[in-house]
């Protein structure tokens, strides 16, 4: 009983660690819609400029190093031993401190050098800002790893939500400020590290709150095992956290690589600046879309490990078999929706409808990085974490390079076709990663091909209609609605096709909202 009480805990404090991960990638995509509309492009650009370093802070505090105090937590646990303030916290965070304070150190006195790297040596103010960060992530981190280790996720998932909540307000209200001081401008990537900073502030003052509800009571005596911590931190940590953050190394490869490109492309430095702002505007759009297609997705795997693996290959198998068909099939939707309703999407969310063409190429990574996501979480679970931290660093690779090829010759597009190639590479990697781990995977031969192509023409043709039906809406007020009615009237018909195409089965339909609902309708042919 007692087993089945600690597996209960377990499951309910992995579903509020979703949840508080769903909610946080939600509101960061959201609030850079109207930190567009309130900052303009320009304003757009900046922040952009900035995010990626801010972007990796936050993942390192949040899923890399906790990874790797969790796991030390684990292994002490496994010989008997206790962790202790002396033996443990304390030398914990002396080593995070180091590497931290080296990553703060390069950045604030090389920040003049990154700015004029990134083609805008007006960003230096707001580099040596962001480096403050990179001083606070041993805090969080440690508390978070410890908690996490106890399989106590509860603070973690709070102080995540508080974390963003406070950042979120506090860029909001700058932008606002900005908005009737324009001239203050390039503030917006200044006010974006405070904001983070004071997020990251926020998120320990909660930890630290059951932290002193629960402090260590260990007071055994051991030799400080210095080189495991490091090794450990330094490897798992960073692998941990490159799992994470596909999407911001992508945009950390345009951080440096996309002005001065689009200068070679012949676009002035300011043109240059706003074209990358008007790029950036697919960024919410595809973290949105990723989170839909990889979040449900993940939902009908069980919890995979090496041993699970062992004991229940073919079970495993068909879980991550319905769960990447699952991603596949949303991400499709999402991704042939907005490529189809994409000028209305962008002026109804942007105020115009520039770059509308090379945004549609780049929404394509809604699948790619959806489905490659998917598989790169089924193989950490598996322990196989090293490996695809490399994959990674590759498809990074592939974007800086496909940047300084692409870009000069083709201008954002050629931008938009970069993230594509990146992004494909590290999906098919993922892919093959897993069918040599799971040769009966054999993704392409389950994939009901009739019944996506059929669901995706049947949207297609929806949409078109529709738009053909309707006269331009100039109104932003009218763009709402009808944006909101097609994309919900379009999924509808997508989903419909698919239910009764059979492209699920009733158990990866029971994991959806409204199952009940979805069952019927999958049934219905029978009758």
């Amino acid at each position: 009983m007692m087993g089945e009480n600690q597996q209960n805990k377990l499951m309910k404090g992995a579903l509020l660690l979703t949840l508080a991960g769903f909610l946080s990638k939600l509101l960061s995509a959201g609030y850079r819609i109207p930190l567009q509309n309130l900052t303009g492009d320009m304003g757009f650009y900046i922040y952009q400029q900035v995010y990626p370093f801010l972007g990796i802070a936050l993942i390192a505090a949040l899923y890399g190093f906790p990874s790797a105090i969790s796991k030390m937590i684990a292994d002490f646990k496994a010989q008997g031993k206790g962790v202790s303030l002396r033996y443990f916290y304390l030398p914990v965070l002396l080593v995070m401190l180091l590497m931290m304070g080296s990553v703060f150190l390069f950045l604030f006195f090389n920040a003049e050098e990154m700015a004029v790297w990134a083609g805008d040596n007006r960003l230096r103010k707001t580099y040596e800002l962001a480096a403050f960060i990179f001083l606070l992530i041993p805090f969080s981190a440690l508390l978070r790893g410890v908690f996490q280790g106890r399989r106590f996720m509860k603070p973690t998932a709070y102080s995540q939500i508080g974390e963003q909540l406070t950042r979120v307000f506090l860029i909001i209200a700058a932008a606002i400020w900005i908005y009737s001081h324009p001239e203050y401008l390039y503030n917006i990537g200044q006010a974006a590290a405070v904001a983070s900073i004071m997020g990251t502030l926020t998120a320990i003052m909660i930890l630290l709150i059951f932290f002193f509800r629960c402090r260590p009571s260990e007071k055994q005596q051991l030799i400080i095992p210095w080189q495991y911590y490091v090794k450990t931190l330094l490897v798992l940590g960073i692998a941990a956290a490159l799992n994470h953050m596909v999407l911001i190394i992508i945009q950390f490869a345009d951080t440096f690589t996309l002005i001065p490109s689009l200068q070679e492309f012949g676009l002035s430095q300011r043109e240059a600046m706003k074209a990358k702002g008007i790029f950036d505007r697919g960024q919410p759009l595809i973290q949105l879309g990723t989170v839909l297609g990889s979040s449900f997705a993940l939902a009908l795997v069980p919890a995979v490990s090496g041993e699970s693996l062992k004991s229940g290959k073919k079970a495993i198998g068909n879980s991550v078999r319905s769960a990447l068909l699952v991603s596949s099939y949303l991400a499709a939707g999402a991704t042939a929706g907005l490529v189809i309703i994409f000028p209305e999407a962008n002026v109804l969310l942007f105020q115009n409808d520039a770059g509308s063409g090379s945004l549609r190429i780049l929404v394509i990574a809604i699948l790619l990085s959806s489905v490659g996501i998917t598989a790169a979480s089924i193989l950490q679970g598996m322990g196989f974490m090293k490996r695809t931290a490399g994959f990674v660093v590759i498809a990074f690779f592939l974007k800086w390079t496909g940047n300084q090829v692409l870009v000069p010759l083709f201008g954002i597009t050629g931008s938009a076709l970069a993230t594509v190639l990146g992004l494909a590479a590290f999906a098919a990697m993922m892919i093959m990663a897993l069918k040599r781990k799971l040769p009966e995977l054999k993704l392409a031969n389950h994939l009901n091909w009739t019944a996506l192509v059929i669901a995706l023409a049947g949207m297609a043709v929806f949409l078109a209609g529709m738009d053909y039906l309707f006269e331009p809406i100039t109104s932003r007020a009218g763009l709402l609605f009808y944006v909101m009615f097609i994309s919900i009237a379009g999924a509808i018909v997508y989903l419909i096709l698919l239910l009764r195409l059979r492209a699920f089965t009733e158990k990866e339909l029971s994991m959806f909202p409204f199952a009940a609902v979805l069952i019927r309708i999958h049934k219905e042919r029978d009758r």
